[in-house]
């Protein structure tokens, strides 16, 4: 029989990859948001403000489904209220699912600030070694990803659904107007260094610049969602997710600029956060020219970069990679080049006219 799915989130980078590779495998798929940006071609469109439960509930209805797969969470402006908000989602939509989650699989992606902490104390506590490995555990701080966890534990005593957890690093894929998104923003950034004459200048920490890292493509991590959802070894557990590659970012920086044309910059002795110098009225300026001059879809710079995320991943003070042994061993081994995977995502904004050709 033809598998049934509800992403929750589905308009995200995540959701949208996922919701494209389930229909690809013959999947049904719905789709939960708010109804703000188009869902995937072939996917079943279902709108509802997450945190309301009587919303969910209209939106769900009797749906029987295989699979329950959450990539949704809203920024508050404080850790006790992303606790308060993202938690409530994901329980609102397995309360008004109730018993057709018996027997089903329900996947949460959260990320590494499972081990990181949230950005309100971000690696301000005792960080665990990298690689990072899932049995190091929970932080001894508020956390809205530990929030989420715990409702999905909840509903599976309640209702007897097998669960996943899924922890990416930074994320590469394409979805519009999503705040988890390094690789759209570093495009822009590099078109507009392009577009104005400017050398590449790496906005981050010289950890990030010297030390190892890895990131995680939307395309891999709905792979690993799959998997999990249909194989036995994954049940009940949590799993890193990420490329299998590993990189030093003084080596990819070079080879983005390579792709754009443009001149890198070695790290500048000091961070250089793109916020303070993009989220300004004279970059919004300069894209609205060059967008016109390209002829670009969007000429709202703000719409299309997620400078603040993007600092606070460039940022960091430490070294993070993390360790794919556990989901290796339980028969998952995709594996994804990151630096193809840029390249992919850049062509891509090309072909849909979001950055000039």
């Amino acid at each position: 029989m033809q598998k049934r799915a509800l992403i929750a989130g589905v308009s995200g980078v995540i959701g949208s990859s996922l919701a494209e590779r389930l229909i690809q495998q013959g999947w049904t798929v719905y789709g939960l948001s708010r109804g703000r940006t188009p869902v995937p071609d072939g996917c079943q469109a279902l709108t509802a403000d997450l945190t309301s439960a009587e919303s969910v509930k209209q939106a769900v209805g009797d749906l029987d489904i295989d699979a329950l797969f959450f990539s949704v969470w809203a920024r508050q402006e404080n850790e006790k209220e992303n606790i308060r908000v993202n938690g409530a989602m994901v329980r609102n939509v397995i309360e008004a699912l109730n018993q057709h989650l018996r027997g089903a699989h329900v996947a949460l992606v959260t990320g590494l600030k499972h081990y990181l902490g949230p950005f309100d104390a971000y690696g301000k506590g005792a960080v665990p070694i990298t690689p990072f490995r899932e049995e190091q555990g929970r932080q001894p701080v508020d956390n809205f990803y530990y929030a989420q966890e715990d409702e999905v534990f909840a509903g599976a005593e309640k209702y007897g659904y097998s669960w996943s957890v899924h922890r990416p690093h930074t994320v590469i894929g394409y979805a519009l107007g999503n705040a988890m998104n390094m690789g759209q923003t570093l495009a822009v950034y590099a078109s507009l260094c392009k577009y104005q004459g400017l050398p590449f200048v790496f906005p981050g920490s010289e950890a990030q610049w010297h030390g190892v890292t890895d990131m995680s493509s939307a395309s891999l991590i709905a792979e690993q969602l799959e998997w999990a959802a249909t194989s036995p070894n994954a049940k009940n557990q949590d799993f890193n997710t990420v490329n299998g590659d590993l990189f030093r970012w003084k080596w990819m920086w070079s080879e983005i600029a390579g792709y754009f044309g443009i001149d890198a910059v070695p790290f500048p002795g000091a961070p250089q956060p793109l916020e303070a110098r993009m989220q300004t009225e004279d970059a919004q300026r300069l894209w609205r020219e060059l967008a016109q001059q390209y002829q670009l879809k969007e000429a709202d710079v703000n719409k299309l970069a997620s400078w603040w995320h993007t600092d606070a991943d460039l940022g960091r003070p430490m070294e993070v990679f993390t360790d794919m042994s556990k989901s290796r061993k339980a028969g998952f081994t995709c594996y994804h080049s990151t630096r193809d995977d840029f390249f992919a995502l850049f062509d891509k904004l090309k072909q849909e006219k979001l950055i000039p050709a």
